[in-house]
């Protein structure tokens, strides 16, 4: 198959990430070798994974094994709630960088704000000290609401590179996008087909658009992503899904299909609340 031309956009610290990827989440980590594999045979560049998700060395030695230059590759990891703070986060990335086989990661994440904790400022304020180290060649957050990211702005020297947050058209997470974009933080999609809480793969209007397109209905939501300026990186244990979720570059949603799209909105959060997570 041809390898398809993922955009890549740009970060505000100048360095470019691919717009589509590939994630890890709830990948077994017995498999996790095998499924990156095939990710990275079907043209996947991006690889997203976390400490918590236990699956950093599958994904290490895939990449090992891969042959690819390192240098066209994208790895995002994420600091766990329970490794928060200004030590635990130098160690943190060191675990994760021995894991993956690297000496840095493209992206390092805060992966939840838990407030309750209050080590998110002091966690953001190491994450600036581990890109001047450069473990890691950008830094962001995931899951945080606007006063999170107001917080580390005003606590600090770094914008976050990006907040990758839940979002697909059943919610939309306006508020926290808007400010992302105004402020010049991307915003990346966890979640991104709406998962089986609401079955937006059976909404008329994205099964409708999947008829005319010749195309799914999965890939038609994640065509509306990334006509959205979202970076999204859907997850598959299937070769042949995971050949169709990249799939995605030959074709275009009209003015009409993404407003309808995007009309799908219910405000209907399906994984943990920001405030809540501990």
């Amino acid at each position: 198959m041809t390898t398809p031309q993922v955009p890549n956009l740009t970060l505000n610290d100048g360095h470019t990430i691919p717009q589509l990827g590939f994630g890890v989440f709830l990948v077994d980590p017995q498999e996790t070798e095998r499924i990156v594999t095939d990710a990275l045979e079907l043209g996947y560049r991006h690889i997203d994974t976390a400490a918590i998700y236990r699956n950093e060395e599958g994904v290490g030695r895939a990449i090992a094994k891969s042959g690819i230059p390192r240098e066209e590759l994208f790895i995002t990891t994420k600091l766990w709630n329970g490794d928060q703070g200004t030590e635990s986060a130098h160690a943190a990335i060191d675990t994760s960088l021995e894991k993956l086989g690297l000496d840095y990661v493209d992206l390092y994440l805060i992966h939840w704000p838990v407030p309750a904790q209050d080590k998110y400022l002091e966690s953001w304020l190491a994450l600036e000290q581990i890109k001047a180290s450069g473990k890691a060649r950008s830094i962001g957050v995931s899951n945080f609401l606007v006063d999170h990211l107001q917080r580390v702005i005003d606590g600090s020297s770094t914008v976050p590179a990006v907040n990758q947050i839940e979002l697909h058209p059943a919610y939309q997470q306006r508020e926290v996008t808007d400010f992302g974009q105004a402020n010049g933080i991307l915003t990346e999609a966890w979640g991104p087909l709406g998962q089986g809480k609401y079955p937006l793969l059976e909404e008329p209007i994205i099964t409708a658009a999947a008829s005319k397109h010749g195309k799914s209905a999965a890939q038609v939501v994640l065509r509306w992503h990334l006509q959205q300026g979202t970076i999204v990186f859907p997850k598959s244990n299937s070769r042949e899904r995971i050949a169709e979720n990249i799939d995605v570059f030959d074709f275009e949603l009209s003015d009409a299909e993404v407003q309808a799209i995007t009309a799908l909105e219910r405000g209907g959060r399906v994984g943990g609340h920001p405030l809540e997570v501990k």
